[in-house]
């Protein structure tokens, strides 16, 4: 367990990377190699890379992203940033992100409607 201090350095973190995530995939596009290297880079400081994102079930995703210390906002904005790479692009993780919602409409003991309307918008 970490203690207050190290728990918000880690949470500022995983915020920055998150926050990096999304503006890589902000702008719809096809990723060429030069974009998939930021991704790429990105992804190292979550511990993976698209290839183990891809090889990930949700499971094993949600299980590492719990190792990383995420709260329920990581969740979301995880969630988020798969959404968004899937969206207009060869990737493919609607799954994982669905997952995700459903993960945190069940452990985190509290409904959001903002959750349950992403999760309608994907299906």
């Amino acid at each position: 367990m970490l203690n207050k201090g190290l728990r918000d350095q880690e949470s500022i973190r995983i915020d920055n990377v998150l926050q990096k995530l999304m503006s890589l995939v902000y702008v719809p596009k096809f990723w060429n190699l030069e974009d998939l290297l930021y991704l790429e880079n990105e992804l190292k400081d979550l511990g993976m890379n698209i290839e183990s994102l891809h090889d990930f079930d949700e499971k094993e995703l949600i299980a590492h992203l719990e190792r990383l210390h995420f709260d329920w906002n990581h969740f979301e904005l995880f969630a988020d940033f798969l959404m968004t790479l899937s969206k207009d692009s060869q990737f493919d993780f609607l799954q994982k992100a669905i997952a995700i919602y459903n993960y945190i409409q069940q452990e985190s003991k509290i409904f959001s409607f903002g959750i349950s309307t992403k999760i309608a918008n994907v299906k």
